[in-house]
């Protein structure tokens, strides 16, 4: 299967329209034309595409920062969602691909930032800087979904 291609301007440039029911993957209603027929706007998936509900969902590993107060928490999940609802948190800030390898690179960075023994920093300016830089004005959830679609679709 090929990647199907889900450019910003076609988010933004009235190509949006509303699925006929939510996408198999991440559950948005918002779709967008494709040479094919009509994708997902979040995370590409194309309408009308199987996807077998029996079989186990792709590992996606990420490295997550969620902020808590003027703190920042950098660790990695394959489950966000379900890591998430245990941890005290005001806002999802970015995800990035990476397993605990970049995670513990991550902490490495940041190392003059960390607070104690723990997986939290200070949002200092430079942890601050690399977490829009990541983020880029997209929501992560988004990002997320489109890296699961990729996986369910085998692209790296």
């Amino acid at each position: 299967m090929s990647k199907v291609d889900v450019t910003p301007k076609q988010r933004h440039d009235g190509g949006v329209l509303e699925l006929e029911s939510p996408c198999r993957v991440c559950g948005s209603r918002d779709g967008v034309p494709i040479p094919a027929g009509r994708a997902c706007a979040v995370c590409g998936w194309p309408v009308g595409e199987y996807l077998d509900p029996e079989l186990p969902r792709p590992r996606v590993d990420v490295v997550y920062y969620l902020r808590f107060g003027d703190r920042v928490k950098i660790g990695t999940t394959f489950n966000p969602r379900q890591r998430f609802a245990g941890l005290p948190h005001d806002e999802v800030l970015a995800f990035e691909r990476g397993d605990r390898a970049t995670e513990r690179h991550r902490h490495l960075e940041f190392a003059d930032d960390r607070l104690g023994t723990s997986e939290w920093f200070a949002l200092t300016p430079r942890l601050r800087a690399h977490v829009e830089a990541l983020a880029a004005n997209r929501d992560p959830w988004h990002l997320h979904a489109r890296w699961l679609a990729d996986a369910l679709r085998g692209i790296s």
